[in-house]
């Protein structure tokens, strides 16, 4: 049975590779696009690999792939072959939305640039990522989420602390936030289009969306701001926003304000402190943060994990135990709210992320496998019109790859 959703109906060109691009094509597909990923022959998409390539945890299944690409047909075809052209000439016209993120001058040779494509389908939400916009000195630059995400926006050097240099975040992270802002371009253009019939040319940039992720700290550069030293968790600005272990080695992250102060009071067992004019107001917790941090961190290693969860949730103290990615997938919370979610289709994987949107009383496409490299070449240049006997000459002239060629990493 088809579940019917918000897009369904709706027609969308993956030609893109790695993360943020296709998680894009990806979201539109949980509300029902037909998506049709095209990738080069050979090994297909990069990111069919990325989980295999250290440091992605090591597992049977391909699980980053199935997380990019879920619900979408999947086809090969060598743009660089003069022959494809015609190929992606009916794949544009079919589609409502054509996503790419190949670099300017790269996409033009591919016959992927706006202008022509927009002059196969003068409807089509053209939508593009690129690694530092589309101006500027480094607008040429490759970028990946680690350098034009994390690394260029100011955000990277932000999130360590002091006496600490920098590390590498969690790779992947600022493309899948990206990819809710191109995704977010394209629902706005469709809206455009129904009102004005028009098609539309949006995108965005990793750097626009890590500088958005920045946005207090560079917008307080922009203010003119005097910012704060790195953080030290022994001598916080702030020592009711810090880290605190437990006795049984867990760390919290307790994230307050003086204003539930009395709550934090009751709950580490000393209501007494309400009335320490050391902590009277804001002025007095900054002056003496050195000194509160290491009171807090006293008490919270007095006591395991489960003290304090139950402790500072009676109090209504705003907390987090510092979960490991390992501790985060059998959250169940995350299945109560179908941020996890069953996948069909995957050996040794029932289970992936649901994207973060959601439309209350709209479901979601139930999540399926995704495509095998080149699966749906015939089925899908059928649809587009070309007979047996072309399809057999796109083979013949390099555009597609033999039916047995397509095979590949899955």
């Amino acid at each position: 049975m088809t579940t019917e959703s918000v897009f369904t109906g709706l027609k969308v060109l993956d030609a893109s590779t790695f993360i943020a691009a296709p998680a894009a094509a990806t979201m539109l597909s949980d509300f029902g696009a037909d998506v049709i990923k095209i990738e080069p022959p050979g090994m297909g998409d990069p990111q069919r690999r990325l989980s295999s390539v250290p440091p992605s945890p090591r597992a049977q299944a391909n699980y980053g792939w199935h997380l990019a690409n879920r619900n979408k047909r999947g086809m090969v075809i060598d743009l660089k072959s003069p022959a494809a052209t015609e190929i992606l000439k009916r794949l544009v016209e079919w589609a409502d939305v054509v996503i790419t993120n190949f670099p300017h001058g790269t996409r033009e040779k591919l016959h992927l640039g706006y202008d022509e494509v927009a002059g196969w389908n003068p409807r089509v939400v053209y939508a593009d990522i690129t690694g530092f916009g589309d101006a500027g000195p480094d607008a040429g630059q490759p970028g990946f989420d680690l350098t034009a995400y994390w690394s260029r926006s100011g955000l990277l050097a932000s999130t360590r602390d002091t006496g600490a240099p920098p590390t590498v975040p969690v790779w992947g992270s600022g493309d899948y936030t990206t990819a809710i802002a191109i995704y977010a371009a394209i629902a706005t253009a469709l809206y455009h289009r129904e009102r004005t019939g028009q098609g539309a040319n949006v995108g965005t940039s990793l750097l626009a969306t890590g500088v958005w992720a920045t946005g207090t700290l560079v917008a307080g550069a922009l203010a003119g701001g005097t910012p704060f030293e790195l953080h030290d968790r022994n001598v916080p600005v702030n020592a009711l926003t810090n880290p605190y272990q437990t006795a049984d080695g867990r760390w919290i992250m307790l994230a307050t304000s003086s204003m539930h102060w009395p709550g934090v009071t009751r709950a580490i067992g000393h209501p007494e402190l309400i009335e320490d004019p050391r902590f009277a107001d804001i002025e007095g917790f900054v002056e003496n943060a050195a000194v509160l941090s290491e009171l807090l961190d006293a008490e919270f290693r007095s006591q395991p994990f489960a003290h304090w969860q139950d402790a500072l949730t009676r109090e209504r103290v705003t907390y987090s135990l510092i979960q490991t990615p390992e501790e985060a997938a059998q959250d169940p919370q995350l299945r109560a709210n179908d941020i996890v979610v069953p996948l069909e289709g995957v050996s040794g994987l029932a289970e992936t992320i649901s994207s973060p949107v959601n439309i209350r009383g709209v479901p979601k496409v139930p999540a399926k496998r995704a495509p095998d490299l080149g699966e749906h070449n015939d089925e899908i240049l059928a649809e587009l019109g070309f007979g047996p006997a072309e399809i057999a000459e796109l083979r013949a002239q390099g555009a597609i790859p033999g039916s047995t060629e397509a095979e590949g990493p899955r």
